[in-house]
């Protein structure tokens, strides 16, 4: 079987890294020459709207996904007509606008923060009434690791923060005093059947992820499988899926969905019976899918600007590295650790070096 994937960096690498143990072989469309993915896949260099490009890859490729939700939705419509594209279109459009993602979460009855559209300054000056301070204002569409948003603390801001948006459509949220940040991942097949990843504690740092840790078995957890199985089987989706949440003591408020493998699920390639990146393609191709249990503690620490020596890192025996293939560069994610242990003691001073090492490493870019 041939897959393709439209766009070519680490999560394309990665799928292409779990598929080739299945007998799988992948074809990027990536503007970039020489993407992260490559070293495993043939590459097709050009812009992902290139409807030359598009046919070629759906000529070549048995199924068709993508690694990030910014695709053209136009793209995912021409392919559609010549080669089954996974996920769904209905799951782009969702993603893709932060109005509509919300919007379904209230429809099916998923808790979010307050929220209000605003297509202009007088809207945002009113909706703030019924908003509040503080809150945070964001592009409706686009925008990723805290790009295109800004948090409004007083009505004498609001003009400054608008023309931040240059005038875009957007959506105000109200800003969640939460307890922390969490993310569920779950796979659908394309009979219906789902699995669910353990529930993940996240931490952010200038809206970039820096570390995931597994924090299954809590009594907040059945609430966030419960609200993901819900929303794949509203697309009825098929692939893996990934929802981050606001926990506000034994609630759970929706933030945001991605139609795609994830970030905070790095950890499973090392921690879990089968990897996000494995069941995404094995449920995208009509595979069974694998059981999703974490193995023993496990947890993930980003690489951010550049990475600490191998040797640093593999000296620790419960430490997985992996690395993209990128130069170092500020605020670019080059790799992450993989921390994996059944002694929660030893996991935890595992953890807790690898924080150190990564950090280490950032404080020394210019």
């Amino acid at each position: 079987m041939v897959v393709g994937i439209l766009g070519g960096g680490q999560l394309a690498r990665m799928m292409t890294l779990a598929g080739y143990p299945l007998g799988m072989k992948f074809i990027v469309l990536e503007p970039v020459e020489d993407a992260c993915a490559t070293p495993a896949a043939m590459q097709l260099q050009g812009n992902y709207d290139d409807e030359a490009l598009l046919a070629e890859l759906a000529e070549i490729a048995d199924v068709v996904t993508y690694e990030f939700e910014n695709v053209p939705a136009r793209s995912v419509e021409f392919l559609n007509g010549n080669v089954e594209v996974y996920p769904p279109a209905q799951a782009l459009a969702v993603a893709q606008d932060r109005l509509n993602e919300k919007t379904l979460f209230r429809e099916i009855n998923i808790p979010t923060p307050k929220f209000a559209p605003v297509k202009s300054l007088a809207e945002l000056q009113q909706v703030m009434e019924y908003i509040g301070y503080p809150a945070v204002l964001k592009t409706r569409r686009e925008g990723y690791d805290g790009k295109g948003q800004v948090v409004l603390r007083s009505a004498d801001k609001l003009e400054s923060a608008w023309q931040i948006m240059n005038n875009k459509p957007a959506i105000v949220e109200e800003f969640v005093n939460f307890d922390r940040e969490v993310s569920v991942i779950a796979v659908r097949d394309r009979n219906g059947h789902t699995r669910c990843y353990p529930m993940t504690e996240n931490t952010h740092d200038n809206g970039i992820l820096r570390t995931s840790i597994t924090c299954s078995h809590e009594p907040v957890e059945s609430q966030a499988h419960d609200y993901i199985v819900r929303l794949l089987d509203r697309m009825e989706y098929v692939g893996v899926m990934t929802l981050e949440l606001f926990q506000d003591g034994a609630q759970l408020l929706a933030n945001e969905c991605a139609p795609r493998v994830h970030n905070s699920g790095h950890w499973t390639q090392d921690g879990a019976t089968t990897c996000q990146f494995e069941n995404h393609l094995r449920a995208i191709s009509g595979l069974p899918l694998g059981f999703t249990n974490a193995v023993g503690y496990a947890g993930m620490v980003n690489l951010i600007g550049d990475a600490p020596s191998s040797d640093q890192i593999l000296v620790h025996p419960y430490c997985h590295l992996h690395l993209y293939g990128k130069e170092p560069r500020l605020g670019r994610k080059v790799g992450h650790i993989n921390i994996q242990c059944d002694d929660l003691a030893v996991f935890e001073a595992e953890f807790r070096a690898m924080q150190a090492l990564a950090n280490n490493t950032t404080a020394e870019l210019p």
